[in-house]
């Protein structure tokens, strides 16, 4: 490995420890070789189903629906997939358990309960693209929420600019690569040491990725106990905080006109201080 790979290999693993051991995130592994890396990972969501006592029948056919709304078919845009998976998200799949039965709702999120949920993330995550598009990428780290892929992270080492891991999500995301994996995605990062975070969601062109900012500079971490020995670090709190990172996916997403939308830091503080 060059020394330019040793040098984001370290901000990678710092990253990954921060998670782990500061935001209590549980670590799935690093998935470069593992065979059929997807943005729903079934076995994941089904197992936090099945401990929330949720039927299998419901389990069976709300997995159906999802993948149905993830699933870029022939002529089927990004913009619209990741939206219908967002109102799955959001409000969750109405199911019959049986013929006659009354609609039930199967939850993919608990909202009101955000430590009720799996938080995990995984590394290297390596995914080919559709049948039309066979080439391989490797997302450094992928936020799984119940197993379902909410979140990416490109990283960079101090030197390169935020700039470049933005460009690389953006060329993630495009028809000739894995443009299907981000069906699922909600918040889409890039960072280094130095500049810390930038972040945005699907189709967000690079200039309008933001910085979060907290309005008390003095206090910076939403966590209590948290410590945060650079920006990265600090940004990773900040944003990847369990209860802020789905409050900002579930308060704070807008599809408009074909652009799907996230808030400001600004916005974020002036809503949630109403």
């Amino acid at each position: 490995m060059s020394n330019v790979g040793q040098l984001e290999r370290k901000t990678q693993n710092r990253a990954v420890t921060f998670l782990k051991e500061q935001l209590n995130y549980d670590y799935l592994g690093d998935w470069e070789y593992r065979e059929g890396n997807s943005n729903i990972e079934t076995a994941l969501l089904t197992r936090w189903l099945k401990a929330r006592r949720t039927p299998e029948t419901l389990i069976k056919r709300a997995l159906r629906k999802l993948d149905a709304a993830a699933a870029l078919g022939e002529g089927k845009k990004l913009f619209d997939a990741n939206k219908d998976v967002y109102r799955l998200l959001r409000y969750g799949i109405k199911e019959k358990e049986g013929t006659g039965q009354q609609n039930q709702t199967v939850w993919l999120i608990d909202w009101e309960n955000p430590e009720a949920n799996h938080f995990a993330i995984a590394e290297e995550v390596t995914v080919k693209g559709d049948q039309l598009s066979p080439k391989r990428k490797r997302p450094d780290i992928v936020i799984y929420v119940n197993g379902i892929a909410l979140g990416v992270i490109e990283l960079k080492r101090s030197s390169v600019s935020v700039s470049e891991g933005i460009r690389q999500n953006l060329d993630n995301q495009k028809k000739d690569f894995i443009r299907n994996f981000f069906s699922t995605m909600q918040l889409i990062m890039a960072g280094n040491d130095t500049q810390g975070i930038r972040y945005g969601t699907i189709e967000t062109s690079e200039k309008y990725y933001l910085e979060w900012k907290e309005p008390n500079r003095t206090q910076g971490l939403p966590a209590a106990g948290v410590t945060a020995d650079t920006l990265l670090d600090t940004h990773l709190a900040q944003l990847c905080d369990k209860h802020r990172f789905l409050q900002l996916i579930h308060d704070f997403i807008v599809f408009d006109a074909g652009v799907k939308k996230t808030c400001r830091h600004n916005q974020f503080f002036w809503y949630s201080s109403r």
